[in-house]
């Protein structure tokens, strides 16, 4: 099975009660084998509140993994905004909108000076599935180089430059995977040699694509060498697109945006999953240059990209990440979670900045073992990682500190 290995096992079955193994059963038979569940035994989740959730008996759990809902399980601003749009209208960019221009404008704001175009889309999948769409029209490309593990997408396009989905062999041949982020590797001198390969290949390189605080290979905030490799790319006629579905709207506690602590401006940004705190809603932001050169030659619209609702959530959802102070909250808390977990001496290596960590493990086996023991403890977290060896702590922003040392005592409990 490609992917976590903290997935349930269909093999588990027989030993859940009869209602979740109805259940599970069930949906195996109209989802089919492609839809997962995490854990051992799986869980049941009926609503949430703030950085909690509750299964189907009430019990409550410390949500450590989501980051869709960024600002927190049902957050009531976010909901009365999405309730009172829908009793309106809802309705795609084709029509005037005050709303779409204003949050358009509000989340540009927070952006490099060029970067002052702005296209939506649903999902973060889409957004850089566009984003290499634009790319390779623009620079006459096709190569791409990604990293190692890395995880961009489920679109035909995009899950050919994720070798996290089914390894490096699943990646397109106009694909180049460079083996990093690792303590022994260069990312600048990985990047220049992959340009090399692909154009001893006849490969133009259209774009190299990272997320920021590459997640899936691990969690590394702090990669040396990622200004070399956008230099390299550029060299080459190419773009950067910097990936901040994951590391965006605050969660590192460094300002907004995870290239931010790299002191890059990107070619072209692509957003998700936090952006609308669960509502689907994701984009790519670029300078107008590269946009009106796309459009010379090609068309864009999406019918339910930037719909009327999506907006209406998405800007409550800023404005609560500036008003609620959680880009300061991430890096206050995280800062705390980082040094206490390095203090317990229980992990090989603890990486991360904000409300993002990894915290290595000496095996995928014990990771997995932990992240199961925790959600019998009511704490939801997942593993990350090439080898699956390392717990991806990555909470909604408001978690605290209590809620820090909850997860604390019950990761020492497991570990020890």
């Amino acid at each position: 099975m490609a992917g976590p290995a903290t997935y349930f096992s269909p093999a588990h079955a027989e030993a859940l009660d009869p209602a979740t193994r109805d259940l599970v059963q069930r949906r195996a038979r109209v989802l089919g084998s492609a839809y997962r569940l995490f854990y051992d035994e799986p869980v049941r989740l009926v609503r949430g509140s703030g950085t909690k959730v509750y299964d189907a008996d009430g019990v409550e759990y410390l949500d450590a993994y989501n980051n869709v809902p960024s600002v927190g399980h049902s957050h009531p601003r976010v909901t009365a905004a999405m309730t009172h749009q829908a009793g309106l209208i809802t309705t795609h960019t084709r029509y005037l909108s005050e709303g779409i221009v204003a949050y358009a404008e509000d989340l540009l704001s927070t952006l490099p000076e060029r970067i002052d175009n702005i296209m939506f889309t649903c999902t973060g999948s889409e957004a850089n599935d566009l984003a290499l769409r634009i790319a390779k029209l623009v620079t006459g490309g096709e190569g791409v180089i990604v990293t190692a593990n890395a995880y961009h997408g489920v679109t035909t396009e995009v899950a050919a430059i994720s070798p996290s989905l089914g390894g490096v062999e699943s990646v397109a041949e106009w694909t180049r995977v460079v083996r990093a982020p690792g303590t022994d590797v260069d990312l600048g001198e990985a990047v220049a040699a992959a340009v090399s390969e692909l154009e001893a290949f006849g490969i133009r390189t259209a774009a190299l694509i990272v997320d920021t605080v590459f997640a899936s290979d691990g969690v590394y905030p702090d990669l040396p060498g990622l200004d070399r490799a956008v230099a390299a790319v550029r060299a080459a006629g190419g773009l950067f697109i910097a990936d901040e579905v994951q590391p965006g709207f605050g969660r590192l506690g460094h300002g907004m945006w995870g290239f931010d602590r790299y002191g890059i401006v990107p070619d072209l940004v692509t957003v998700g999953k936090p952006m609308g705190n669960g509502q689907p809603i994701a984009a790519v932001m670029a300078p107008h240059a590269l946009i009106d050169r796309f459009n010379e030659r090609s068309r864009y619209f999406n019918t339910f990209g930037g719909s009327s609702v999506s907006i209406a959530a998405a800007q409550a959802t800023l404005d609560v990440l500036r008003d609620e102070r959680l880009i300061e909250n991430a890096r206050d808390v995280g800062g705390y979670l980082l040094g206490s977990l390095r203090a317990t001496g229980l992990f090989t290596e603890v990486r991360g900045a904000g409300l993002f960590i990894g915290a290595q493990l000496e095996s995928a086996d014990r990771a997995v073992a932990a992240v199961n023991a925790l959600r019998e403890r009511r704490v939801l977290l997942s593993a990350s990682g090439a080898g699956n060896d390392s717990l991806k702590i990555r909470p909604p922003l408001p978690f605290s500190r209590d809620d820090a040392d909850r997860l604390l005592t019950e990761l020492e409990a497991v570990l020890r």
